[in-house]
């Protein structure tokens, strides 16, 4: 698709809103037992006695609290951990909001909207959409999503099956590929990244139902680790609380309680697969993806890599899209961040 306009924009809309293309579920957590049965892998809230590790004198040496934990069952072999995803295509169902704001106006924002909907269109045709699906893929074989619980595995084999097949489209050994990089793409990755492609351009409209069986090179009883909640206010002796699903509405708050059926939250999946920018200009010293945001925000790092002020922050780029070059690495982290979606405001009212 040309470019129809050459306008620019130095200010976009005051509230602007990109509906997020795609559902992902949990990822549910289940036993593999020993007899070839399955069954949740659960949440359980109890006490613990330890010992105080703090940096200060401190007249008690022990330390009484509540935690939540997540083992696996004693007749365990392994555990298996199952997500669907589903993208959707870049099409122009994103919503724009023009706050009272000085310098808005219809005009303003429905030329802004045009070179949105120009861009996704030619963002649909083009190789850059092949390559963040790619990148998509390879999150998805390389068991990122797994969190903690890769880092532990001594094996984990991904399958990733279609709609309703049973048998798997792909299935790899996730720890043989790379989480550093987007290099050296296998034919399976590739295979998965051009499904994930056809759904994002409007081609097609796969659901992708994903598994990872994971060997911890043990058995039994071994702690795994679902989403952590936040607690705003922790009560006082209660040190953790964690994810689940399937809440046990029965438990009496007295010794050790089952809490529900473990499981990876939905956003910690989501951001798991889309981190894919390797765009950033500090890349090479960090030596690491990051989740495709908006001012290129890390935790891990603490740092803004892309920053509000600089040309390189999404607020900055979007006001370039009719100019910009679809096969450019700006042009696919917009795509990222497309994708992603959320609420793109011009400041924090």
């Amino acid at each position: 698709m040309e470019i129809t306009s050459t306008e620019t924009f130095k200010k976009t809309p005051s509230v602007l809103a990109f509906s997020r293309n795609f559902m992902v579920t949990d990822a549910k957590m289940v036993n593999m037992l020993a007899d070839g049965d399955e069954s949740p892998v659960h949440v359980i809230r109890h006490g613990i006695r330890g010992t105080q590790n703090v940096n200060k004198t401190d007249k008690e040496v022990s330390n009484i609290q509540q935690t939540d934990s997540a083992k696996l069952d004693s007749d365990a072999v392994g555990m298996m951990v199952r997500f669907s995803y589903r993208p959707f295509p870049m099409n122009h169902d994103m919503q724009f909001h023009a706050a009272p704001d000085k310098g808005d106006t219809v005009e303003n924002v429905k030329a802004f909207k045009d070179s949105v909907t120009n861009f996704m269109e030619r963002a649909k045709e083009s190789d850059s959409l092949k390559d963040v699906s790619n990148r998509i893929a390879r999150n998805i074989l390389n068991g990122r999503w797994l969190w903690r619980n890769r880092t532990l595995a001594e094996n984990v084999i991904v399958r990733v099956r279609v709609g309703q097949s049973e048998s798997a489209v792909v299935e790899v050994s996730a720890l043989d590929i790379p989480m550093n990089h987007f290099d050296d793409l296998s034919a399976d990755e590739m295979k998965l990244g051009e499904l994930v492609a056809q759904n994002l351009s409007g081609v097609d409209n796969h659901t992708f139902n994903v598994e990872a069986e994971i060997n911890f090179g043990m058995e039994g009883a071994i702690e795994v680790f679902p989403s952590q909640n936040y607690l705003e206010n922790t009560p006082k002796g209660f040190s953790r609380s964690l994810y689940y699903s399937n809440p046990n509405k029965g438990f009496n708050k007295t010794g050790i309680d089952i809490m529900g059926d473990a499981a990876i939250r939905d956003q910690k999946i989501s951001n798991a697969l889309r981190t894919v920018d390797t765009w950033y200009p500090d890349y090479e010293s960090w030596g690491k993806p990051i989740a495709a945001e908006p001012n290129g925000a890390n935790l891990e790092a603490q740092e803004f890599f892309r920053p509000y002020a600089k040309k390189y922050s999404a607020f900055k780029i979007m006001g370039n899209l009719n100019v910009i070059d679809i096969e450019s690495d700006d042009a696919k982290f917009m795509i990222a961040c497309m994708i992603r979606g959320g609420v793109f405001p011009s400041s924090k009212k």
